[in-house]
């Protein structure tokens, strides 16, 4: 079998970054497929499920309600490995054109209180499952490390 992409990134130099990971024609449309790496691969500890879940509960809810990018928001939700997320954006984009955008939504993480949107049994196959303190904590902690102040070697796939 052909190696997929993502299995061809150098994760022992990857740094916690926005990447561009793939992007994909669908029809007349390029969805672009990011990589928001919140932890270094193979060197930090990985996120547990709990905050994990609460930032994909978190993220998706603030990203398909956002103004401008909630109908080009096609997917956001966790990494296997537990060491970041995927966004899937409707369209031609680069890691650049959404930084501000993830520090909005990093920041409403940050920031958020009260009852995670879609935590009820009803809603969730696993809503107990839930870690709002951890999530805010590893939120402040991606704003303060790498958003705001993202450097070249952040945005890109080490070669």
């Amino acid at each position: 079998m052909k190696t997929i992409a993502s299995f061809t990134v150098d994760h022992l130099r990857l740094l916690p970054g926005v990447y561009v990971s793939r992007k994909d024609g669908i029809g007349n449309e390029t969805v672009t497929t990011f990589d928001i790496r919140m932890t270094r691969p193979n060197y930090e500890p990985v996120m547990n499920t709990a905050e994990v879940h609460t930032i994909e509960h978190l993220g998706a809810t603030f990203l398909r309600n956002h103004a401008q990018y909630g109908e080009k928001t096609v997917y956001f939700g966790p990494m296997g490995c537990r060491t970041g997320f995927y966004l899937l954006l409707a369209g031609e984009y680069t890691s650049e054109d959404i930084v501000p955008l993830l520090k909005e939504m990093f920041s409403f993480i940050a920031n958020f209180h009260g009852e995670v949107p879609g935590a009820a049994a009803v809603a969730c196959g696993n809503y107990l499952d839930m870690n709002l303190p951890m999530a805010r904590f590893l939120a402040t902690k991606y704003l303060d490390e790498v958003l705001d102040k993202i450097t070249p070697d952040r945005l890109n796939y080490p070669q």
